[in-house]
């Protein structure tokens, strides 16, 4: 692993622009170093983290927590909202698990998907809006948050298996390699020491982590396993229960 590993990495997570073009590599380069999402969620968090921080010197709590959802979400392209929404449209469709699969790749949004979205960008809102007077608290707890969503999906693709031949496929294939969890792990857990949350910091991951568990169980039983929208739904609120249990306590 190197530097042009995390770059590519990076490319496939964010729209941030960087020396690899996002099509001179394949999916299943990425999916080898799924292992570093973590690493590279807490270089996203800082980039945001440090942006929000500067937000929050000029702007009211109310529009900083506007703004730093708008740029999470725009950073990643919207893929993994736009995910969140698909996940609640095929979770809420009647039939069998073909329909379901169909109406995920629906390119439009339903009245499920639409809730979704709506209600997870308000919690963000409301969530974010809360650090507003604590510039190092806001800073630290995006960066553990965007850490524990990539970690969220690393342990999905580590545990689980795909529902059918996709996105999902590639990753949950790599990710059955047990040194790799392990690497993944010790990053994680080394991202949970530097940023030094202590203990509400631990809760906050394993919140996280049950999020996470709790999605695989519900698309296991509805899919018949995690698809690529299942890790993307799973990242987002994973974020959003990490962020919760950060601003309702003490770093």
């Amino acid at each position: 692993m190197g530097f042009k590993t995390i770059q590519a990495v990076l490319s496939f997570l964010t729209i941030i622009p960087t020396s690899i073009d996002s099509k001179s590599f394949n999916l299943k380069y990425v999916a080898d170093f799924m292992y570093i999402f973590p690493l590279v969620g807490a270089i996203i968090g800082t980039l945001v983290g440090m942006l929000a921080c500067l937000l929050s010197l000029t702007v009211s709590s109310f529009l900083l927590g506007v703004l730093t959802t708008a740029v999470l979400v725009v950073i990643t392209g919207g893929n993994h909202t736009d995910a969140l929404a698909d996940f609640a449209d095929g979770l809420m469709t009647k039939g069998g698990r073909e329909a379901k699969h169909r109406t995920m790749l629906e390119p439009s949004v339903g009245s499920a998907g639409t809730v979704s979205i709506v209600l997870y960008v308000a919690g963000m809102v409301a969530t974010l809006s809360s650090f507003h007077n604590d510039s190092t608290k806001l800073l630290t707890s995006i960066i553990l948050a965007e850490a524990s969503a990539k970690y969220v999906m690393v342990l999905q693709a580590h545990i689980g298996t795909s529902a059918w031949v996709g996105l999902s496929s590639p990753f949950t294939e790599s990710m059955k390699d047990r040194r790799k969890f392990l690497a993944s792990t010790g990053i994680m857990i080394l991202i949970l020491f530097i940023t030094g949350v202590g203990y509400v910091g631990i809760m906050s991951l394993t919140v996280s982590l049950v999020v996470g568990i709790v999605l695989l169980y519900i698309s296991k039983k509805s899919f018949g396993g995690i698809t690529g929208d299942v890790m993307g739904a799973s990242n987002e609120l994973a974020r959003l229960s990490s962020l919760v249990i950060l601003s309702s306590g003490t770093i």
